[in-house]
């Protein structure tokens, strides 16, 4: 009996030693949810923003500071060039090496959902994650009434003006316009403007140029002009007064030489960085390609809201940029959702829609963040959401974009009649969406 305890004794002794001498936290897990136990996971994060200036930064930070939160999680980019990342994503799926999670434009949702690749978004996140975000902007990002995107911010479409050429015209830098109209007034003033250079001022900007999101933003000119390019059940809907006075009016912008003929949205961007551009289109975060350009733009922009044009009161498309989620299993699927979370947060955003992309916040609880309360650049177009509204979404939505400046185009450097020109569109469109 006495050898019994003895041993007994020693036992004991031995393990309060090795409990003793353990690293702690290693028996429980830490802080935050995480410790020796939980298995390593990588997510495959597709995401162009890494290749482009004024961006990289932060997603980097959010890299360092998520893998330092969960430790137990790496963030591993795939990135190709914004022209190519969706062409990228789907190959590699078609080569049996699907991505976890994509940061995408909301335009591109279709394209991944009819690929097979984005998952509803309730099959990742929960309910009560998803019951912040505004409703409107989650059915923006629906097909078929499944959410397939999960926005993190969103935008309409505002007008950004250079208050310095306003001033230099005559014009008050504090009244922009509200309608076509008035833009034609002042555009006329504008246009007469050159730079210190002697380059030539253009009066407005609308990009034109052969990509899907020019496109979206001849859409949302439809849109201001009370018109639509398809109806709620995803049919082409053009034949209407609306349409072609929104066509007649870009046809007018460049035949007075108001709007660079053929521009990417960069392209705008980068003559109104310079001051040879006094009036664009442009969704909320084209500032960040403005101030990437010169830094002093923020001294001299200013945002107002779309512009009404026709029977239109300047409805608008609503833009997000969203996270598509994939599934790769439930132990990704839940190092996803943990990612999401951490992302769509006050804490990580405001900094970056403050300083890098302004725009609006898709959650309800972030709709009085400093980033928002406190922005010149979206002070003017405070607004514009009101009169924001979804696109219905068909699979060939980035094709129908481009038919779209095909069309603006045929009317614009083309001279062809719009009539013709709207006929021959109708034609390539409807071959798209039968």
């Amino acid at each position: 009996m006495k050898k019994f305890l003895s041993l007994l004794l020693v036992v004991v002794m031995s393990l309060s030693i090795v409990a003793c001498n353990k690293t702690p936290g290693t028996t429980s897990p830490s802080p935050t949810g995480q410790g020796d136990n939980k298995e390593s996971v990588t997510i495959k994060f597709a995401n162009y923003a890494i290749l482009e200036t004024g961006y990289e930064e932060f997603w980097n930070s959010v890299k360092e500071g998520f893998e330092k939160k969960y430790d137990h999680i790496t963030i591993e980019w795939v990135t190709a060039p914004y022209g190519e990342i969706v062409n990228q994503v789907i190959n590699m799926a078609g080569g049996g090496d699907k991505v976890d999670i994509m940061f995408a434009e909301i335009g591109w949702t279709p394209t991944l959902e009819d690929a097979g690749l984005a998952v509803p978004v309730d099959t990742i996140l929960t309910e009560e994650f998803l019951s912040d975000f505004y409703p409107s902007i989650l059915d923006a990002a629906s097909i078929d009434g499944k959410v397939y995107a999960l926005p993190m911010y969103v935008s309409p479409y505002v007008l950004y003006y250079n208050k310095d050429l306003f001033e230099k015209a005559g014009l008050d830098p504090n009244s922009p316009p509200k309608t076509y109209d008035e833009m034609l007034e002042m555009a006329e003033k504008l246009s007469k403007l050159t730079t210190e250079d002697g380059n030539k001022v253009y009066a407005f900007g609308q990009t034109t140029a052969s990509v899907p999101i020019s496109g979206s933003s001849l859409t949302s000119m439809v849109y201001n002009f009370g018109g639509r390019v398809l109806n709620e059940e995803g049919k082409l809907d053009v034949d209407t007064k609306e349409f072609k006075d929104a066509m007649e009016m870009l046809k007018l912008l460049d035949e007075k030489g108001y709007n660079p003929q053929n521009a990417k949205l960069k392209d705008l961007r980068n003559l109104f960085a310079l001051g040879q551009l006094a009036m664009y289109y442009d969704q909320s975060w084209g500032f960040n390609g403005v101030s990437s350009i010169n830094p002093d733009a923020k001294n001299f922009t200013a945002s107002a809201a779309p512009l009404a044009g026709g029977n239109g009161t300047g409805e608008s498309v609503i833009e997000a940029h969203t996270l598509v989620l994939m599934d790769n299993g439930e132990k990704q699927k839940e190092a996803v959702r943990l990612l999401v979370e951490y992302l769509v947060t006050p804490e990580v955003l405001n900094d970056y829609l403050a300083d890098i992309t302004p725009a609006y916040p898709a959650r309800q609880s972030m709709k009085d963040i400093e980033a928002v309360v406190n922005s010149s650049v979206l002070k003017g177009a405070a607004n514009s959401l009101d009169k924001a509204r979804p696109t219905p979404f068909i699979p060939a939505m980035n094709d129908l974009n481009l038919e779209l400046t095909t069309l603006a185009q045929a009317i614009t450097v083309g001279g062809k009649d719009i009539d013709t020109a709207i006929e021959e569109f109708k034609t390539a469109a409807n071959a798209l969406i039968d």
